[in-house]
């Protein structure tokens, strides 16, 4: 059975929708991938994704069962939860005021180790096919006309015949 670990951030001072855009990108990729994609990103939360992502590698290499290849580890789940919102009060003109909320997140990112390869035999291989060609079909004369191809009809039958002589 496949190792999986999580880790959890909590009370971090974003909103679960800004961390969700930066999460989007790291789901399903390998771990690699993963922490290279989040010290290139350009949002500020990235920096604690990869703490957590860091936090759930070594959190997967401590259980028992584990291979010890990390290249084998990728991002199953990752999501943002929302947090306690803090509420704030900011001074408006004329005695008034104006609400602020600061709202945190709950950043989660589970991995899990990839099944090893199994090596196909030849005959369980499908003959390949040139890049970007469409498999091969069989027409007949039925796919035509469900497809809306032409149908003969009996004037079209008469011109044909008398084209024929």
């Amino acid at each position: 059975m496949a190792v999986q670990a999580h880790a959890t951030a909590r009370y971090i001072r974003t909103s679960a929708q800004k961390a969700g855009l930066v999460l989007d990108l790291i789901r399903g990729r390998d771990v690699n991938a993963a922490l290279a994609t989040l010290k290139f990103a350009r949002k500020g939360v990235a920096r604690d994704i990869e703490k957590v992502l860091r936090s759930a590698i070594a959190n997967a290499s401590q259980k028992e069962g584990f291979g010890g290849d990390v290249e084998r580890l990728f991002v199953t789940a990752c999501y943002a939860n929302q947090g306690p919102s803090q509420k704030r009060i900011r001074p408006a003109p004329m005695g008034r005021a104006f609400r602020v909320v600061k709202r945190t997140a709950h950043l989660t990112v589970q991995v899990e180790e990839r099944a090893a390869k199994v090596a196909a035999g030849p005959a369980g291989d499908a003959p390949k096919r040139a890049r970007g060609a469409k498999p091969k079909t069989v027409k007949t004369a039925e796919s035509g006309r469900a497809r809306g191809g032409a149908r003969k009809t009996a004037g079209s039958r008469a011109k044909t015949a008398a084209g024929k002589e």
